[in-house]
C-alpha cells in the first residue's frame, strides 16, 4: 500500500507542474524546415491469384501489403530534439494531426514549430498504407462470402457520442471546445476501418517498433483505437520508445499484467471532459487509472491527467482538434521536455 501511495503522489506531482506553464498563443511566422518527406516501414510480399477482376490487369502476381506510411517534418536545428510519432485512431487517418476541421494549426505543425521532429503515420491498411484486395476479388469470382474482409464505418449519428460532442446526436455540450460549426469537414476525414480484419499482432505495432528504433528514440503519441499501440510496442521492444503519451486510449494495459516493459519509460495518459458521463468511456478511465497506479507502485514514472482536474473544461474526444488544442499541445511539449530523455 505504501508503494502505491508513493507512486500516486509521484504521478500527481508530474501532471500539474507540466501543465501550469503551457503557452496559449498560436506560434506565428515562417516555419523553417530542415527536411521533410515520407517513407514506409514494414511490409511483406504476398502472392495472390485474386488481384483483379478487370481484363486490363492480371489477376495473379505479387503485391506488398502491411506497410505503414510515415510522413515527416524536421525543423531547422531540430535534429537533436526527441522526435514525436503521431498515431491516429478509429475510422481516421494521419489527417487527425495535420489541421483542425475549421482550419487552425494542428499538432503536427505545432510540435514542429516547437522544435521537435514530427512523424505522422497512417495505420496499416488505412489511408496511404495499402491493403490487400484479394478477398474482395475472390468473392467476386465466386469464393465463399467469408473471404470478404470485415470492414466498418462509424456513422455521424453513432460517432457523435463516441467522440463526446454531446450525449446524443445532434445535442452538444454547452461548453464544448470542439468547433461544431465545422462538423461537416470533420466527417470528411473519416474512412472505412479494417481493424477487425487485421492479423494478430496488428502490423502497425511492429512497424512502430521499427520506426522508433530507426529514429533512435521517439515519443509515441497515440489516440483512441491506437491508444494501446505504444504499450504493445514497448512490450514487443522497449528500445527506441523514449516516452508514451496515450490520448484517450480505448484501452490501457492490464494493471494485473506484466508491467516490466513500462517501468523505464515516462508515460502520460490523457483524458478530456465529460468522460464519466459515458458508459463507453468511464470504465476506460478507471482501467487506465489502475494501470498508472500499478506502474508507479512498481517503480515506474507514469501520470494520468484528466483535464477538468486541471481546470480545463469542455474538451471532446478529439481534443487535438478542439479550440484549445494548442494549449494542450503546449502542455505535452513541456511534459516531454521535463520527463523524456532520448
Amino acid at each position: 500500500m505504501r508503494g502505491i501511495v508513493a507512486g500516486l503522489l509521484a504521478a500527481l506531482a508530474l501532471a500539474p507542474a507540466a501543465f501550469a506553464q503551457a503557452p496559449t498563443s498560436t506560434p506565428t511566422g515562417p516555419l523553417s524546415i530542415e527536411s521533410q518527406g515520407s517513407f514506409f516501414v514494414g511490409g511483406r510480399d504476398i502472392a495472390s491469384e485474386d488481384l483483379s477482376t478487370l481484363p486490363a490487369y492480371a489477376p495473379a502476381g505479387t503485391i506488398t501489403v502491411d506497410q505503414m506510411y510515415v510522413q515527416y517534418q524536421i525543423p531547422a536545428g531540430g535534429t537533436a530534439a526527441t522526435p514525436v510519432v503521431l498515431i491516429h485512431g478509429c475510422c481516421l487517418t494521419g489527417t487527425t494531426w495535420e489541421t483542425t476541421p475549421d482550419g487552425r494549426m494542428g499538432w503536427a505543425e505545432y510540435f514542429t514549430r516547437r522544435g521537435q521532429p514530427t512523424y505522422v503515420v497512417d495505420q496499416v491498411r488505412r489511408g496511404r498504407s495499402a491493403g490487400d484486395p484479394s478477398g474482395v476479388n475472390a468473392v467476386r469470382k465466386g469464393a465463399p462470402v467469408e473471404r470478404l474482409p470485415t470492414v466498418f464505418s462509424a456513422s455521424h449519428e453513432s460517432a457523435w457520442a463516441i467522440f463526446r460532442f454531446g450525449t446524443a446526436f445532434p445535442q452538444t455540450f454547452p461548453d464544448l471546445q470542439f468547433p461544431i460549426e465545422a462538423q461537416a469537414e470533420f466527417w470528411k476525414q473519416m474512412v472505412p476501418d479494417y481493424l477487425a480484419s487485421m492479423p494478430t499482432p496488428n502490423p502497425t505495432v511492429p512497424a512502430l517498433a521499427a520506426l522508433a528504433q530507426k529514429l533512435q528514440g521517439a515519443v509515441l503519441i497515440s489516440h483512441s483505437q491506437s491508444g494501446i499501440y505504444p504499450f504493445q510496442t514497448a512490450a514487443l521492444e522497449t528500445k527506441g520508445v523514449a516516452g508514451i503519451i496515450s490520448v484517450e486510449p480505448g484501452a490501457c494495459p492490464d494493471a494485473a499484467g506484466d508491467l516490466a516493459p513500462y517501468r523505464g519509460i515516462p508515460i502520460m495518459v490523457l483524458f478530456g471532459d465529460y468522460v464519466e458521463q459515458f458508459p463507453r468511456w468511464a470504465p476506460r478511465l478507471v482501467a487506465c487509472r489502475a494501470f498508472v497506479e500499478k506502474v508507479n507502485a512498481a517503480g515506474g514514472k507514469a501520470s494520468l491527467v484528466v483535464l477538468p482536474d486541471q481546470g480545463i473544461r469542455g474538451n471532446s474526444h478529439m481534443l487535438m482538434q478542439d479550440r484549445n488544442n494548442l494549449q494542450i499541445a503546449g502542455m505535452l511539449v513541456d511534459w516531454m521536455k521535463a520527463n523524456v530523455k532520448r
